[in-house]
């Protein structure tokens, strides 16, 4: 029942793939599907539409803000934030209009992460780069190559890797500026069409931050948020950090010359850091939720 179940409900074959794959009838596909619900292998819910013209809401916090398009899901966010915004970041990505060889740089976070794990559109022959080093990174969220490796997984591209720490050492940092692979990287960087990234609440509210950046830094309490730790305060200018001339990350001047900038985020406290970084011109889009979009008018 699991294997059907996941096969079907998880990965999108039809019944006739689970069978094939089974070596099992299509009927006996059909009632383990029936069995796996009644046991509760299986939970479907049945959610209402947000009780909002999301088109119109989208458009509203978009003008607030100053920014070329918001996008939100039809669907209340429930459960993990980037997996309920990924229906909303695919229809972003699909209006992009990206192509064979064109380049998506995704950064990271929680959200990021989570959304790779939801529904996005096939791009066949799309180049996917990550925005950031983290290759010492524990926790999944802040590792880009993973990362980068779900996003073309689902978008059927190509990724591309960077084997490099976000934060290096001074003598690490002068060879990696010279390491092809890094400058292949760094090349990408500069032709991209599209980035994907998420926005970080302030740092001091946030429960976790990578493992180069100290919760206690001085500098951090005048951040209101960051891009690709990246960190800002409330004028959008950049906050310095110990180390932060060596950080392996795609830069503020850099993004803005991106055609398509791309924010994921969502959730009350991310209003000053999603403000300032749309005001500061770090992205022209936002994936958000009905909530947040209503907060962050009210806030502008």
């Amino acid at each position: 029942m699991h294997q059907a179940a996941t096969l079907y409900y998880e990965q999108d074959a039809t019944q006739a793939d689970v069978a094939g794959r089974l070596g099992l009838s299509r009927a006996t596909v059909s009632r383990l599907l029936s069995e796996a619900r009644r046991a509760g292998i299986v939970r479907i819910e049945v959610v209402a539409p947000v009780d909002h013209d999301v088109d119109a809401l989208a458009a509203r916090v978009a003008a607030a803000l100053g920014l070329d398009k918001a996008w939100l899901p039809a669907l209340p966010v429930r459960g993990a934030v980037g997996e309920a915004l990924a229906p909303a970041l695919a229809t972003a990505l699909r209006a992009a209009e990206l192509a064979r060889g064109d380049v998506l740089l995704v950064s990271t976070g929680r959200t990021i992460w989570e959304a790779a794990q939801g529904s996005l559109p096939s791009i066949p022959g799309l180049t996917l780069a990550p925005m950031i080093g983290g290759q010492d990174e524990p926790e999944v969220w802040y590792a880009p190559n993973e990362i980068i490796r779900q996003f073309a997984v689902r978008l059927e591209g190509d990724p591309v890797f960077l084997y490099a720490p976000a934060l290096p050492g001074a003598e690490l940092h002068d060879t990696l500026l010279q390491d092809p692979s890094t400058r292949r990287v760094f090349e990408l960087w500069s032709r991209a069409r599209c980035a994907v990234m998420g926005v970080g609440a302030p740092p001091l509210t946030r429960a976790s931050l990578p493992r180069f950046i100290a919760s206690d830094t001085a500098s951090l309490r005048e951040s209101v948020g960051d891009v690709c730790s990246r960190f800002y305060d409330a004028h959008g200018d950049a906050v310095a950090f110990p180390g932060s001339d060596r950080l392996i990350a795609t830069g503020f001047a850099r993004l803005r010359e991106i055609p398509t900038t791309i924010a994921v985020a969502a959730g009350a406290v991310k209003i000053p850091s999603i403000v300032t970084g749309a005001r500061s011109g770090y992205f022209n889009q936002l994936v958000t939720d009905a909530e947040t979009a209503l907060a962050l008018i009210d806030a502008v």
